[in-house]
């Protein structure tokens, strides 16, 4: 029994002492970061817990709000599981209104969206837009119609009309990561934009095409060609509902087929446009002139129709699979969709304000001080949030706890050899996420740097160091 209580004691003090040299140490690391020239007029917060015990074992400005860049993704994740559960799926419905006679449908054909972001992805392969809009003229055709007496209309009011969140910036939203989302949405909302440089430096670049094709905007195009290997410094300028946008900046010489990615301006317009043409390749007539949206009919102070009756519904891959690409590849839209979804599902209307109170609200009730979030969007696009390092680690803390824990811990990409969200926009980094080190010691940590100088690379490589002594 002596000897049971001394190898007790000894274990006591061998775990006390290895927590201490863990705070030793990330104090040490910490304050070398900090005193790096990358750093000199910049702030920086960290912190870490024992995901076991719930120990502080490392804090610095934990309760200063810095823009948290992508890493905000890991709340809009979590509430999601919470709030939706991990088997939600969206759904998207075809139908018709008006009565079928002589093989021709006397009314209109609908495609009505509940904010599916996943509608004609190609991540999944349910979503394909070819898959979708094979299933659509099936539905159709089994009507034994030869002709559509009407027109093809877009309902896409469940969600509000402003599809991007207030604070989102110029450089940003006619962009592919910049994609405002709708109450119906199609590939991502993005499309390829196919650029041959000059032959010289200075050289105008060319526009080949764009994939999908664009049906709604012109694009004038004041590119230059920039030095070889000088990487992409080319930006879409195209704002929401716009017709005519530009694109600027540079692509390096030598490259023929350079592609970068736009975001559509009217995303619900793009499926009912591919449907049409879809339906008329097979060989069934349209009368009305043009496919219109809820906005359309807005603008003309006309009332939308809705249908009377439904042909096929389409359900979105379940909420995990969503959130599984949503942190994997940072997809802004899937954020601010979730967020939209949280105020539809909770008050019948899809607007970014009510959502973003929703989660505020749920935090809240969780124990975290409502202005540790001060949130503006869900994908931390916005130069405006502020959030604490001792927010998200709660938040992650929280997720631990709770049986959908796998499918999110699974979602989290891994830098590092640490399962971890990053985070990045203009002088902004940062990464929160969980690691077992080499003694099976388990942390939860969340570290931001905001206002740094240098290159990126350069940082993160520092921010890793710090981050190594949890190995």
């Amino acid at each position: 029994m002596k000897n049971l209580r001394l190898s007790f004691a000894f274990y006591i003090l061998h775990f006390s002492l290895s927590a201490q040299t863990t705070t030793q140490k990330l104090q040490k690391a910490y304050q070398q970061f900090e005193s790096d020239s990358q750093l000199r007029h910049a702030i920086s917060s960290i912190y870490v817990i024992n995901a076991k015990t719930a120990e502080v074992v490392f804090q610095r400005n934990a309760q200063v709000g810095l823009a948290p860049a992508s890493t905000q993704k890991i709340i809009t994740a979590t509430t999601a599981f919470e709030l939706l559960g991990k088997d939600y799926r969206y759904k998207t419905e075809l139908g018709y209104s008006g009565r079928i006679e002589n093989e021709s449908l006397k009314g209109n054909l609908y495609i009505v969206g509940y904010g599916d972001p996943t509608l004609g992805s190609w991540r999944y392969p349910t979503t394909i837009d070819t898959i979708i809009l094979n299933r659509w003229l099936n539905a159709v055709q089994k009507l034994k119609i030869k002709k559509i007496d009407g027109e093809i209309i877009g309902v896409d009011n469940k969600f509000e009309t402003q599809t991007t969140p207030g604070g989102w910036i110029w450089e940003d939203i006619g962009n592919y990561y910049g994609a405002g989302v709708s109450g119906s949405n199609w590939h991502e909302n993005q499309y390829d934009l196919t650029l041959r440089a000059g032959t010289r430096e200075g050289d105008s670049v060319k526009i080949i095409g764009t994939n999908p094709k664009l049906d709604y905007n012109y694009l004038i195009n004041e590119l230059r060609t920039g030095p070889k290997g000088s990487g992409d410094n080319a930006y879409i300028y195209l704002p929401p509902y716009s017709y005519n946008g530009f694109v600027r900046g540079t692509i390096p010489l030598g490259e023929n087929s350079f592609i970068i990615s736009g975001s559509f301006q009217t995303p619900s317009s793009y499926p009912l446009i591919y449907l049409r043409n879809k339906i008329h390749e097979a060989g069934i007539k349209i009368s009305g002139d043009e496919s219109r949206t809820s906005l359309q009919y807005a603008a003309y102070h006309e009332k939308i129709l809705y249908p009377t009756k439904t042909l096929y519904t389409l359900s979105s891959p379940p909420l995990d699979s969503i959130i599984y690409w949503f942190l994997q590849k940072s997809i802004n839209l899937y954020g601010e969709a979730l967020v939209k979804t949280f105020a539809y599902e909770k008050k019948g209307f899809g607007a970014t304000d009510t959502g973003l109170v929703i989660v505020k609200d749920f935090w809240k009730k969780k124990g975290i001080d409502e202005t540790e979030l001060n949130i503006y969007d869900g994908s931390g696009l916005s130069p405006l949030n502020r959030v604490t390092t001792h927010a998200q680690v709660e938040v992650l803390k929280y997720a631990r706890q709770q049986a959908w824990f796998p499918y999110f811990f699974n979602a989290l990409p891994e830098y590092n050899n640490m399962k971890m969200k990053s985070g990045s926009i203009s002088d902004v980094k940062g990464f929160c996420g969980y690691h077992t080190s080499g003694d099976g010691t388990q942390y939860i940590f969340s570290f931001l740097v905001n206002n740094y100088s240098g290159s990126s690379s350069a940082l993160v490589n520092k921010i890793y160091k710090v981050l190594d002594v949890l190995k």
